[in-house]
């Protein structure tokens, strides 16, 4: 095969790029490995015809550059896995913010503040208690209830001060331990273990990071809500799970604890999964719903998830709704979805305006 028809994978072990190779291997589906943070990436793309990538906020050179790379990509005429459309709100709740209010999607009421003073005008008249956030971070991490106003007021101080480093060994261990006592495996008690070398030997992710200020982003608090609903839409499939919270936590994110029983998602939030992924003209996106008194209302959203996301789902809704029995690898749909594109032409699934 010439190299004009190649793939071009970044693979990095333990991401999304060991199935795809895995499926190109299956399929006989001929690829080449490029490095996206060499220098001489583009020299290292002559030739190929797309480029398929996961990246991801626990590697700290891909924030810095890999939107500026998808884009430049794009206007070179290749396809790409992220797109743009894809993955530039990825770890960026403001973004989100700015994006779902677009659309006028059902996201959860949401405030960011980019001077001290109106964030503590706002704090004294808001009532509590508040979400506060961090852009960026996963599995709930960055993220506080601001029980009262001066809860609020001090995490504004803190957010216009000194800042917040986006990792926080101390709390990642304390949830380590919250988890171990709930689940009482080997991988619980191997999370303990490392985080605690982590307090004295943080990653170099965690090194290269600056720490988050100069905003204050908040959501409202809704009550009662012992889970949130997990979906993934890639192309004509939609994927869902319920998470629980943990004992005497109000997040669910990272918990660990889930079902995917089909039954326990409406059809009201797997349609309302499909509109935005349209709307959006997204190849793959994943949402965070919780309920305001019934009402769906989506948390945040990001282009990529565990590797073993919905490993275990019995199957997947397609856009009518209809429920399809089976077992379904998430990133082998992503790569057939992928290759389809190359072929037609066409984006992943046909972009309507239906919000």
């Amino acid at each position: 095969m010439k190299k004009s028809n190649l793939i071009a994978v970044h693979h990095r072990p333990g991401s999304f790029s060991d199935r795809w190779i895995e499926y190109f291997h299956e399929n006989e589906i001929q690829y080449v490995e490029v490095d996206c943070f060499d220098s001489d990436i583009m020299e290292q793309l002559d030739g190929c015809s797309a480029l398929i990538w996961h990246w991801d906020l626990n590697v700290y050179q891909a924030p810095l550059m890999a939107r500026q790379l998808t884009h430049s990509i794009m206007l070179r005429g290749l396809k790409i896995y992220p797109d743009i459309f894809t993955a530039w709100h990825y770890d960026d709740k403001v973004g989100q913010k700015y994006l779902l209010e677009a659309i006028k999607a059902p996201l959860v009421k949401s405030y960011v503040f980019y001077s001290k003073k109106r964030a503590l005008e706002w704090a004294e008249q808001a009532t509590f208690p508040k979400v506060f956030k961090l852009r960026n971070g996963a599995s709930s991490s960055n993220v506080f209830l601001a029980r009262d106003k001066g809860t609020a007021k001090k995490l504004i101080n803190i957010a216009f001060g000194k800042g917040f480093a986006p990792w926080n060994p101390a709390r990642r261990l304390y949830r380590n331990f919250s988890d171990l006592k709930h689940k009482k495996n080997w991988d619980a008690t191997k999370r303990v273990f490392t985080g605690t070398i982590r307090l004295a030997l943080p990653k170099e992710n965690e090194e290269f990071q600056n720490r988050e200020r100069g905003y204050a982003y908040f959501q409202d608090f809704l009550p009662d809500n012992n889970y949130d609903i997990r979906t993934v839409v890639i192309g004509n499939r939609c994927f869902g799970a319920r998470r629980y919270c943990r004992p005497g936590d109000f997040r669910a994110s990272g918990s660990g604890i889930f079902t995917y029983n089909p039954h326990f998602i409406s059809k009201e939030i797997i349609n309302i999964s499909f509109q935005v992924a349209r709307k959006l003209k997204t190849q793959s996106l994943a949402f965070d719903f919780i309920f305001d008194k019934g009402e769906p209302k989506i948390v945040e959203i990001s282009y990529c998830f565990a590797v073993e996301c919905c490993d275990d789902t019995p199957g997947y809704w397609d856009e009518n709704l209809t429920w399809h029995e089976g077992k379904i690898n998430l990133q082998k749909c992503i790569a057939e979805d992928f290759l389809r594109s190359l072929v037609t032409g066409k984006p992943l699934a046909p972009v309507n305006n239906i919000i």
